[in-house]
């Protein structure tokens, strides 16, 4: 089983105009996207809350909150990020993945845009 790399461009929320782009590893058992402070803090976005996590190996621990607009796949949305630390991976995480309206294809393993949402 390999797997799943995003080509993905972050923006600050605020101004467009500042942009990175990365390749990161796509985490469906992570809720939100981790990318490392000083890249985030690079282009200006600033944490708005700090929140508790529990790790893998279920360690509690806190991070720095903020939100950014990520782009993937030609789709862009605001989301919520975690201002990653020294030790922590840089991950696309299931909330960009939602918002984005993408999805791991099962069988190729590689994201593809979802056909539809579910309207229930």
């Amino acid at each position: 089983m390999g797997h799943t790399l995003a080509k993905v461009r972050i923006y600050n929320a605020h101004d467009l105009s500042r942009l990175l782009d990365l390749e990161l590893l796509v985490d469906t058992g992570s809720t939100y996207s981790w990318i490392r402070r000083e890249r985030l803090e690079g282009l200006g976005i600033k944490p708005m809350t700090k929140w508790k996590f529990r790790t893998i190996e279920g360690r509690l621990i806190k991070r720095d909150m903020g939100e950014a607009v990520i782009e993937c796949l030609g789709e862009k949305a605001t989301r919520i990020v975690v201002f990653a630390e020294k030790n922590d991976a840089e991950v696309l995480g299931v909330d960009a993945l939602e918002g984005l309206r993408l999805e791991v294809d099962p069988v190729t393993k590689q994201l593809r845009k979802i056909e539809a949402l579910l309207a229930l």
